[in-house]
């Protein structure tokens, strides 16, 4: 008898942290994919207009929470249509072939006060990279309509020639068109999935 117990109390032991675990769903009319790069001599901004995430989220063990998320390349925006179908072609995206830009984590550590590294495989025109993303946690509570809401932001940089969008024009005084440094900024607003009643 002692030893049934035993095995339950380890069992239950090691289903704890994922019942602990919430998850979470972007909400895309409140969450921002940003990016800018650098076009001759100033930063050109734009964004991807499609694309889903889910954020899980262990409070008991931050260390076991998780995000993936997937981006649309076919929506990239930058405000002109001629530039948006250049940057859809296999000079940069590649969208007829590579259709998708996505992230999935591999660790979640602590990095400061409400400050997470959540390390990752990123991949982008048929290439991956393992990325780290400083991510900040905004906080958490209810909106007006009683939705149970989670805000991140993350900032960094990558280098496009990392994944294999070399594309580029020299310029007569030097340099070139397009910068080979891409920040990125995103801001997500995410909503708790509801559980749904189990059949008895």
């Amino acid at each position: 008898m002692r030893t049934r117990i035993a095995v339950l109390a380890a069992a239950l032991a090691v289903a704890a942290p994922a019942l602990a675990a919430d998850t979470y769903q972007f909400d895309k009319s409140h969450t921002t994919v940003g990016f800018q790069v650098r076009h001759i001599f100033t930063m050109l901004g734009g964004k991807f207009q499609d694309f889903s995430g889910t954020v899980k989220v262990d409070r008991a063990s931050p260390e076991a929470s998780s995000v993936e998320f997937t981006i649309q390349a076919a929506t990239v925006f930058t405000n002109d249509a001629k530039r948006d179908e250049h940057l859809r072609t296999p000079d940069f995206f590649d969208v007829a072939n590579h259709p998708t830009i996505t992230f999935k984590s591999t660790s979640v550590k602590t990095a400061g006060e409400n400050v997470y590294e959540v390390t990752g495989n990123l991949t982008m025109r048929g290439v991956t990279r393992q990325v780290t993303l400083p991510v900040r946690f905004l906080g958490e509570g209810k909106d007006p309509w009683g939705n149970e809401k989670m805000g991140f932001e993350l900032a960094t940089t990558l280098n496009r020639k990392d994944f294999g969008i070399n594309w580029n024009k020299a310029l007569d005084q030097g340099g070139f068109v397009v910068g080979d440094e891409v920040k990125v900024q995103i801001s997500v607003e995410a909503n708790k999935q509801r559980q749904t009643a189990q059949a008895r």
